[in-house]
């Protein structure tokens, strides 16, 4: 069934009219009056719903049902990903959402691909979070991950509250002594931060400034992944230990 995120509280009963990205998917998909769809607002489930009017730039559906259906893990992995280019970060944010991130904070550095500033910050942020409720269409998560806007890393650090219990700050480097066998082998009851370098990852001393933050260096065995595979790998790995699957 063709599942679409609608901003703004849903309600069983109501009759909405559509935003124009859903009415052009509606087009796309070549849906008819009558047909059945899954709305969601990110509030928490979804809601059974059917096309009850279709014009060529105009829809309406009337709401159901609501079902309390959830496919969040039992933990919360905000990822700070430092920046990538070309569609490379188009990509990650994409797969990581599959793979449960709860947030993303992209994150420039030294070695990165370049500043993110004003409007071109706001402009890449817009993109990133209409990437992110896409994937969310797709892969039937009902909570939709937010993208902070892009930060400079020390700007970052800076603004990030001391560690408090149970929470787990995870730097990803080549360098690093812990393996992935060292972490838990259960959900920590805090917030997971995963930080991962640009494609020349981060110069030694930001990762010195990323360590006294309260980050602990983490190694993934003797291959170096690319910055957005990495990503991808750690999460999918968590899943698999803390039960996200």
């Amino acid at each position: 069934m063709p599942r679409f995120h609608v901003d703004g509280p849903l309600a069983v009963g109501h009759t909405l009219t559509l935003p124009d990205d859903v009415v052009r998917h509606v087009h796309v998909l070549r849906l008819q009056t009558g047909d059945a769809i899954t709305l969601f607002d990110g509030r928490g489930g979804e809601y059974r719903a059917e096309l009850t009017e279709i014009a060529k730039r105009a829809a309406t559906a009337r709401i159901d049902a609501h079902d309390e259906r959830e496919a969040e893990p039992p933990y919360r992995v905000t990822l700070a990903q430092g920046v990538a280019g070309g569609d490379k970060m188009d990509w990650l944010i994409e797969k990581t959402v599959e793979l449960d991130v709860a947030r993303i904070a992209p994150i420039t550095a030294e070695r990165g691909v370049g500043r993110l500033a004003g409007e071109r910050a706001l402009k890449r942020q817009a993109h990133w979070q209409a990437l992110v409720r896409a994937a969310c269409e797709q892969c039937g998560r009902n909570r939709v991950p937010d993208v902070a806007p892009p930060r400079d890393l020390d700007a970052w650090l800076d603004d990030l509250p001391a560690a408090a219990d149970g929470e787990l700050r995870l730097l990803l480097s080549p360098r690093a002594t812990l393996d992935f066998a060292s972490l838990p082998a259960a959900a920590p009851a805090g917030p997971v931060t995963l930080l991962i370098g640009p494609e020349a990852g981060f110069s030694p001393s930001e990762e010195t400034a990323i360590v006294e933050a309260g980050f602990s260096a983490l190694g993934l065995g003797p291959r170096v992944l690319r910055t957005e595979t990495a990503g991808i790998a750690v999460l999918a790995a968590l899943a698999a230990r803390w039960g996200g699957w």
